[in-house]
């Protein structure tokens, strides 16, 4: 029988996308699991996405040669600055597994999942009928952009659900699984655009979108390239260094009296959102958080 080696790294969740290229990049992979979460019904009862889990088929491994391997790119990160705050021990555990398809089995944990009061998220391999006013949508996240469950999405999902209008010109900044514009599609906003600067997660969220029959205009670029005063609200769940530095932009492709909520942020950081917020002369309506995350929605005035 075939023999798996599950290489178990403790990370900071902010860093989860590049680990998991390291593990693509370097090991012969046959799956990879960036979090685990449980639910009961439709509710989630417990996630963990501090653990990424790595099944590989390299016959050979030698534990300390791996562990160096991952601190030398730990501190290559730290030594680049690509992160400012703590990013994880990196600190590995190896254990042998016996024959299974890993890249299927993370499919196990999750179920459909209530996001908000009347959105519900299933995956693609399960059924669920909707109850009273629900809205479902269909998600198959691909190998590695999420379930639509974690909680910045969860804020962000509250915040479209709470604030977009019928007709409403609606934009995603980094879309991943294309998540935040179906949601959107749902509760009526018209004109969506989304924009990510990763071509595999746009073909990932093009593909969710034909499930959910949204139309979504998706393409493999930055903000830079979204029209001047043009959105109603704006969905941006990114990292908080990348939020402060697009700030302006932000506001310069909302529409006067347009909202927009801005995700992606741990309690630590906030402060450096905040700042960008008030620096660009934009009003916040409020702060949501849930555990460590945290979210601002904010409306362009002038």
């Amino acid at each position: 029988m075939k023999i798996y080696h599950e290489i178990a790294i403790k990370i900071n969740p902010i860093c989860a996308d590049i680990v998991c290229d390291i593990f693509n990049e370097n090991f012969q992979c046959e799956g990879i699991i960036t979090g685990v979460e449980e639910f009961k019904k439709t509710k989630l009862v417990k996630s963990v996405y501090d653990v990424i889990k790595a099944y590989i088929t390299d016959e050979y491994i030698d534990y300390e040669s791996i562990q160096l391997f991952f601190h030398k790119k730990r501190d290559e990160l730290i030594e680049k600055s690509i992160f400012n705050e703590d990013i994880g021990s990196w600190d590995i555990e190896i254990t042998e597994q016996p024959n299974e398809d890993w890249s299927k089995k993370w499919k196990e944990h999750w179920k459909p999942s209530k996001i908000t009061d009347k959105i519900v998220i299933c995956p693609s391999w399960e059924q669920y009928e909707p109850q009273d006013d629900e809205k479902v949508i269909i998600l198959d996240p691909g190998n590695a952009f999420g379930t639509g469950t974690h909680a910045t999405t969860r804020l962000c999902a509250s915040a479209i659900e709470k604030y977009v209008k019928g007709k409403d010109t609606f934009a995603d900044i980094g879309c991943g699984s294309g998540i935040l514009g179906i949601c959107a599609a749902k509760v009526g906003a018209q004109i969506i655009d989304a924009v990510d600067n990763d071509e595999t997660a746009v073909e990932t969220a093009i593909q969710n979108a034909k499930i959910n029959c949204t139309n979504i205009n998706f393409q493999t670029a930055t903000i830079d390239i979204l029209t001047d005063n043009k959105y109603d609200f704006i969905a941006a769940n990114i990292l908080h260094n990348v939020l402060r530095d697009i700030m302006p932009d932000i506001k310069r492709i909302l529409k006067k009296g347009g909202k927009a909520v801005l995700s992606g942020i741990l309690d630590e950081k906030a402060a450096i959102v905040y700042d960008a917020i008030i620096d660009n002369q934009l009003k916040i309506l409020e702060k949501t958080q849930e555990k460590e995350w945290v979210a601002f929605v904010v409306e362009r005035e002038d």
